[in-house]
């Protein structure tokens, strides 16, 4: 295997999506011949972009939306970067307060956001439990202490690098 550079670029107001990020971090990194940066978006900078192969963005469910700090920091990006990060590979995870709470809404926005970008996108169809998927990104109602949470994380950051 080829050295494969992966972004796991977060942001987190509680800290819950901060682990959800470690935990999709450890699953990416579980391959060898791959380099992990794990991020907090005010820590990253647009080279980091151009530096992956693929990337994992996380953000909490604000109203049913990404955080204000994400979707500045995309926002806010050089326009001299745009057309030049096409074809790299992303997926998203989210937590929010309570299920329900606008997670998989997240998990939208933020595809839609590195599709704008040119990254192809995709969601896992496998499940990791009983009627617990992450066809959209892994998703956590607070903080990621259940098994399911865990393994869904960790299968989003094999499955980035398993796909590029």
């Amino acid at each position: 295997m080829n050295e494969i550079n992966i972004l796991v670029l977060y942001d987190t107001n509680t800290g819950n999506t901060g682990k959800m990020a470690e935990l999709v971090a450890e699953g990416a990194s579980s391959f060898h011949s791959v380099n992990v940066r794990l991020l907090h978006v005010s820590d990253a900078i647009p080279e980091d972009l151009r530096w992956c192969d693929g990337i994992a963005m996380g953000s909490p469910t604000n109203y049913g939306t990404v955080s204000w700090r994400m979707k500045k920091w995309w926002d806010d990006l050089p326009k001299e970067l745009w057309n030049t990060i096409n074809g790299k590979l992303g997926c998203a995870f989210s937590s929010s307060g309570a299920w329900g709470g606008g997670n998989e809404l997240t998990c939208l926005t933020l595809l839609t956001v590195l599709m704008n970008y040119g990254f192809s996108v995709f969601g896992v169809t496998e499940y990791v439990a009983d009627r617990f998927t992450l066809h959209y990104g892994a998703i956590s109602a607070g903080e990621p202490l259940s098994k399911e949470v865990q393994d869904a994380c960790r299968q989003l950051g094999r499955e980035l690098v398993k796909r590029l």
